[in-house]
């Protein structure tokens, strides 16, 4: 039995019966028999086509609106044809003069026919509701989808303009009679255009896009960029308080010159080489990332899991060799100095090489303003060789030193409070943190299909965030724990402990579900799903976890936030700071995808947004 090749619920191209016309059709069903497909046509209409009167939406190139008044012989060439004489014409000095009523008549007179000859009535035969389908733009390449049009009415008439029919060349769209028509006027045309003047074709004009920026535009990414250092040695400073308050703001600044140590600086450039050196080991699994605008998947290698367990082995190695951790702790403030240091001259270099990168190498998110493509990153995927600098960078140094720097202050505490062994409040923040880097690393692959990855490029954004702001900031609840003591009960314990759990089960389930439909969406695993198409080929996932809130993903993550800082207790906000900036983080990250998303995939986002209309907390939108 021959394959098919549609399958049911598809949005393809169909020929109209008895004419060279391609329409915007969903497959219905297909008879195996009579190998003859149902189509349903966007003004209800129902057919039986056979496969070789559909077309996918990939063969068919999307003419530009705009150009209404030119002939469809005349568009087929090339784009700027508009632009320029016919083939046929004289030369632009042999070309009569024309007053503009008479042009502005001969323009009426080809509108008009054209008019005639591309209005078809469409009467339907059977109307049936399409189900949970949309819709949809085709013939573009992925990152310029269209929104759709709603449908209109079964008896409305349907003019052919070049936004809804397609036309293969090899077909005229034109009966003889109004050819003759068109050819009488174009000819009128050309005796009566005037030297110098132009070309009575409509021009293709292409409405330019100015990106939107965010942040803030280029004033905002500006005094982030200048605030984001200072706002973090702040609040180090002030966690380093006995009492800290707001009375005491600011804490005493140190000079700059306390700050630098070549020492520090050196080791911390050993730390991010030997993580460089870990990543470049041919261990682990090689996998393709998601499609590049010229269809390229770049290869990563899945190692992370492999280099946490080699740290971990040199960590465990150092205390045999009587390696002072205490040390780190003492001279923080020079550690997050150094790595500040690091990520800024590494945004430099990035810039800088990012300028002599090719067009189709720059992230989406670019703008062509040098301080906004500085903050957000003007390469999509830079690389030295095989080594790609913002994949390494997202999981690696950051990642694994949270986890040191999360042992250095249990042991700082041990130390300065004199205890034995560590508060069950360190146990607990230690022990959480360590389970969402090791799920993190375990996870690896699924970092291909973040935004980080696929749509921001790499600059000081993500490079002071990885390098600096992760390690830094997400290890403060145990940097406040080491100065601040308080004891927790085990009643309390259990509850935090069953609070963490619960973030985690939801996260992690929701990230593999959301994952495990990207790499296979037709796996017999997820059958139960419920989802709807998208203009991509893609669908959205409005069931399972999904179909609870639009990013059960954010929410588990927000609930393990609260549960590192509720064992820090509740004398001050300081350790609270994490939960409230990772509040915010996420829901401007929500407000990002919803932006994305609602242009990417059109009248599905809409259709998607009834049908889950809570963002991240249920019952809230």
């Amino acid at each position: 039995m021959p394959s098919r090749k549609f399958a049911d619920g598809e949005v393809v191209r169909g020929r109209w019966p008895g004419s060279s016309l391609y329409y915007e059709v969903e497959v219905l069903s297909h008879d195996s028999n009579s190998q003859l497909y149902s189509v349903k046509y966007k003004d209800g209409t129902e057919l039986e086509l056979k496969e070789s009167d559909i077309k996918p939406l990939t063969s068919f190139r999307q003419r530009k609106s705009g150009s209404t008044s030119s002939s469809p012989s005349r568009r087929r060439g090339s784009r700027s044809r508009s632009r320029s004489r016919s083939p046929g014409r004289p030369p632009k000095g042999s070309r009569p003069s024309v007053s503009a009523s008479h042009q502005a008549d001969i323009k009426e007179a080809k509108k008009e026919a054209r008019k005639e000859m591309l209005e078809i009535k469409l009467t339907p035969l059977v109307l049936k509701p399409f189900g949970n389908s949309i819709s949809r733009y085709n013939g573009e390449p992925e990152h310029i989808e269209r929104n759709d049009v709603p449908h209109k009415n079964a008896q409305e008439k349907f003019p052919l303009s070049q936004e809804s029919c397609y036309i293969p060349t090899q077909y005229s769209l034109h009966p003889r009679r109004e050819e003759v028509k068109l050819k009488e006027i174009d000819s009128k045309e050309e005796k009566i255009v005037t030297k110098g003047s132009m070309s009575l074709r409509t021009f293709e004009v292409t409405a330019t896009q100015q990106k939107d920026l965010e942040f803030g535009g280029v004033p905002g990414v500006f005094l982030i960029t200048l605030g984001l250092p200072a706002f973090l040695f702040l609040l180090l400073l002030m966690c380093k308080q006995e009492e800290p308050s707001l009375l005491n703001f600011p804490p005493p600044l140190p000079a700059l010159y306390d700050l630098w140590e070549t020492r520090i600086f050196g080791a911390y450039l050993l730390w991010f080489f030997l993580q460089a050196l870990l990543y470049l080991l041919p261990i682990g699994k090689v996998v393709e990332g998601t499609p590049l605008t010229d269809g390229r998947r770049l290869k990563y290698r899945l190692n992370g899991f492999y280099a946490f367990i080699l740290t971990s082995a040199l960590v465990g190695a150092s205390f045999f060799w009587d390696v002072e951790f205490y040390y780190v702790y003492s001279h923080f403030l020079q550690c997050a100095f150094a790595a500040t240091v690091f990520s800024v001259v590494l945004s430099v270099y990035l810039y800088a090489r990012a300028l002599k990168a090719p067009r189709d190498e720059l992230s989406p998110a670019s703008s062509g303003n040098a301080v906004y493509d500085f903050f957000i990153g003007r390469e999509l995927n830079p690389r030295i060789g095989t080594f790609d600098l913002k994949y390494f960078c997202e999981l690696r140094p950051g990642l694994i030193g949270w986890v040191v720097i999360n042992l250095v202050m249990l042991l700082a505490e041990m130390k300065l409070q004199d205890r034995t062994v560590p508060s069950l409040a360190m146990i607990l923040v230690n022990s959480f943190q360590l389970l969402y880097v090791v799920d993190a690393l375990w996870n690896e692959e699924a970092l291909l299909t973040t935004m980080d990855i696929i749509h921001d490029g790499f600059g000081f954004m993500l490079a002071f965030g990885d390098l600096v702001w992760v390690p830094f900031i997400y290890s403060f609840q145990a940097f406040y724990l080491v100065r601040h003591r308080n004891e927790l009960s085990w009643p309390m314990a259990s509850l935090i402990i069953a609070l963490k759990l619960c973030g985690f089960v939801i996260f992690r389930c929701a990230n593999s579900q959301k994952n495990a439909f990207r790499k296979n969406p037709t796996d017999p695993k997820l059958a139960h799903l419920k989802t709807i198409h998208t203009a991509t080929g893609k669908s959205l996932l409005v069931s399972g976890w999904w179909g609870f809130v639009r990013h059960p993903n954010y929410l588990g993550d927000l609930i393990m936030a609260l549960a590192w800082s509720l064992p820090c207790g509740f004398n001050h906000i300081l350790p609270y700071f994490y939960v409230i900036y990772f509040t915010i983080l996420l829901v401007h990250r929500e407000a990002r995808d919803e932006h994305h998303c609602r242009k990417k995939y059109g009248l599905a986002w809409e259709k998607y947004c009834q049908r889950v209309p809570y963002r991240i907390f249920p019952y809230i939108y």
